[in-house]
């Protein structure tokens, strides 16, 4: 084992430890959520910063950390018992746009393990509606789209996204909640899908693994698909000044279908679509950090760097140390470890992370697990990942 990881391994506190004692380290709960909790907040002073910013909002702005923060993707999930109470009572558009429910959701796990960013419970489909696509979440079969958008027409009859506030009206009541509850001792994330990402959702109507009306769309009538990108592009940067101006701290961009894309075609179809919003947002809220995610980065990392996004996240499939070397040492990195790993014992947990860690190299790093939690995850072991990485301070290599 590499000097540097034997470290970072003990570093991080490979040495197991009792069920208990990982109980112990979480940290105090926050009381019930009530309704009279979740007031005070407004959404023109809550972009206010503080003398003392939270960890994770210091590191995604390029600042050191005398640790990684970390949090995780599908933070909120079924892998949780406390969750799956409202999973398995209502649907996910009713708990996503019930603003009681998406804020208790969001609070679960950082209630349970003290991440250091707490993102809303919601979904990269979620401003659809507002532009004239209606999606549901069927159990068994995801994400549908009732009405395709697959050529002009279609393009033609959607409605631009003017006015969140009315048509995505429990966004703000959800962040300002959100910011209120967390109160200075985590990082409140907003997320969104990329263009792409929601282009190839709603054009192929549900999840497929070919992606085949998309592709074809792409390939025999790229303007079409062209037309869309931009569209989206427009109410995705509404939505994104949104989120800020609701209290989001950091804002991530998930170009979960990246995969599906070559790196030429990532080039043409969706980096330049995700770049109008970040250049966009970045005029207008200079020192809102944007995290770009490309699920299937691997062979884009040289494309990648053409990104202006503060912080670039890594998918499991990526080497982290292969990144750090192609991204330099001054930016800021975020992953990237297995999510399969969470199902190992404590041992292995700590010493993955302990390896992330030291690839990154000192400070510039967020760490997180390359792709969401998966359902089945054993709670203790989110626990365990989000304590290993607490414990992996940089000052004491």
């Amino acid at each position: 084992m590499p000097a540097l990881l034997t470290q970072m391994t003990a570093l991080c506190g490979i040495i197991p430890v009792s069920p208990s004692a990982t109980t112990k380290r979480r940290g105090r709960k926050l009381p019930g959520v009530t309704a009279a909790t979740r007031t005070g907040v407004k959404g023109d002073s809550v972009t206010t910063a503080t003398c003392k910013d939270p960890l994770l909002l210091r590191v995604a702005r390029g600042e050191h950390g005398d640790r990684p923060p970390v949090w995780l993707m599908r933070q909120a999930g079924r892998y949780m018992a406390e969750f799956r109470k409202y999973s398995d009572k209502f649907d996910f558009r009713h708990r996503s746009e019930t603003a009681e429910i998406a804020i208790e959701l969001s609070l679960q796990p950082w209630r349970a393990f003290k991440p250091d960013g707490v993102i809303m419970f919601s979904d990269i489909l979620t401003p659809l509606p507002a532009i004239g696509v209606e999606f549901d979440v069927v159990k068994g079969k995801g994400p549908v789209i009732s009405n395709p958008v697959r050529n002009l027409d279609d393009i033609k009859a959607l409605k631009s996204l003017d006015d969140p506030d009315t048509s995505l009206p429990f966004i703000r009541e959800v962040l300002t909640s959100l910011r209120s509850e967390v109160d200075g001792e985590s990082t409140l994330l907003g997320f969104i899908g990329t263009p792409w990402t929601l282009a190839a959702y709603s054009m192929e109507g549900c999840s497929d693994r070919h992606l085949i009306t998309t592709k074809q769309i792409m390939t025999q009538n790229p303007e079409i698909l062209h037309r869309y990108l931009s569209h989206l592009t427009d109410a995705l940067t509404v939505y994104v000044c949104h989120q800020i101006d609701c209290g989001a701290q950091v804002v991530q961009l998930f170009d979960s279908w990246a995969h599906h894309l070559s790196p030429q075609q990532f080039a043409e179809f969706s980096l330049p679509y995700s770049e109008r919003i970040i250049s966009t947002v970045k005029a207008r809220y200079p020192q809102t950090p944007l995290i770009f995610h490309a699920n299937g980065g691997v062979g884009k990392l040289e494309t990648l760097k053409e990104s202006s996004a503060d912080v670039i996240g890594l998918d499991w499939s990526t080497s982290m140390a292969e990144a750090r070397n192609i991204f330099g040492p001054d930016r800021v990195l975020q992953g990237n470890m297995d999510p399969m790993y969470l199902f190992a014992d404590e041992g292995r947990i700590r010493h993955e992370v302990a390896k992330v860690v030291s690839a990154a190299g000192q400070g510039k790093h967020i760490m997180n697990v390359g792709h969401g939690v998966v359902q089945g995850t054993p709670e203790q072991n989110v626990d365990i990942f989000c304590d290993a990485a607490r414990n992996c301070f940089y000052d004491s290599l």
